[in-house]
């Protein structure tokens, strides 16, 4: 990470504050969630106090992608039928879709990005499940995968011209977006990404995930090695969602998950249903709140 001059901290913690809040609904489900003594008639109160969340994810999990054999009609069925984490993955994926503006000045491409993040999200899970060393849980992978670009909505936001130079610049050179946000901005989006989820009182450990998915990661940190090869992974399929410059693997990723990023691909299966899944998702994230 390079070192950010006092003016460029001001900057971007400025950027920050302007940051609506994240959905107190989805906060208190989180904090549920980590309880293990948590009861399923507890979190289900939450979301049923939130009318748009509800109908959000009544629609979710009545559409073709989980092709369910009967209609589900309240969240209590819901949260049986899918289990806590992932009634939780889709409070946060609809959250996240929701803080998204409809334009921005900057030329940034929000859907794509969308789609980016959440199928990161579904890998980041994913690469958890099948090569985790310790008690890390999967469902804050996911959280790490579907909020580690956020900077990049702080910016094109409220450092607008800035950004959209570096977009440019990203174009016209080559270079990954991160690379040329240093260059034009003095700090890239994991800066202000990290600072953000601070302020959205996430963990510390989210915070330095994102921080360092672009450079300093630690092999033996499941969430930040996971985010890394997933994010490696969204962009080698579905380049069109993102940035196209995938990273190589560091050594000692290569050793943690048995192979370079085509080994670890071959050995994840089918991925087909990763686009499908998240085009579900972000689309009936992004459905205006009544």
């Amino acid at each position: 990470m390079i070192e950010t001059s006092a003016e460029i901290t001001r900057k971007l913690a400025s950027a920050v504050e302007q940051m609506p809040a994240f959905p107190k609904s989805v906060q208190r489900i989180l904090e549920l969630t980590r309880d293990i003594n948590c009861s399923a008639k507890e979190l289900v109160m939450v979301i049923e106090k939130d009318p748009v969340m509800t109908m959000k994810l009544l629609r979710i999990v009545n559409s073709a992608y989980y092709s369910l054999p009967k209609q589900v009609t309240s969240v209590n069925q819901s949260v049986v039928y899918l289990g806590f984490n992932t009634v939780k993955n889709m409070a946060l994926s609809f959250a996240a879709a929701g803080t998204l503006p409809r334009h921005n000045a900057a030329g940034f491409d929000f859907q794509r990005y969308l789609m980016h993040s959440l199928t990161t999200a579904s890998l980041a899970r994913t690469l958890c499940q099948k090569y985790s060393r310790d008690d890390t849980n999967p469902a804050d992978c996911y959280i790490a995968g579907l909020l580690h670009d956020f900077g990049k909505v702080v910016f094109a936001q409220y450092l607008t011209a800035e950004f959209k130079e570096a977009l440019a610049c990203s174009s016209d050179q080559s270079i990954s977006l991160h690379a040329a946000e240093q260059k034009i901005i003095g700090a890239d989006h994991t800066v202000v990404g990290s600072m953000l989820v601070e302020k959205w009182q996430f963990s510390k450990e989210l915070s330095e995930s994102i921080l360092n998915h672009h450079s300093e990661i630690a092999s033996n940190d499941t969430m930040q090695s996971c985010l890394f090869v997933a994010d490696q992974i969204s962009k080698q399929l579905l380049p069109e969602n993102g940035n196209p410059v995938v990273e190589l693997l560091p050594p000692a990723l290569i050793e943690r998950f048995d192979g370079e990023l085509t080994d670890i691909i071959a050995g994840l299966g089918d991925l087909s249903w990763l686009e499908i899944e998240a085009q579900t998702f972000a689309q009936i994230g992004k459905e205006a709140n009544a």
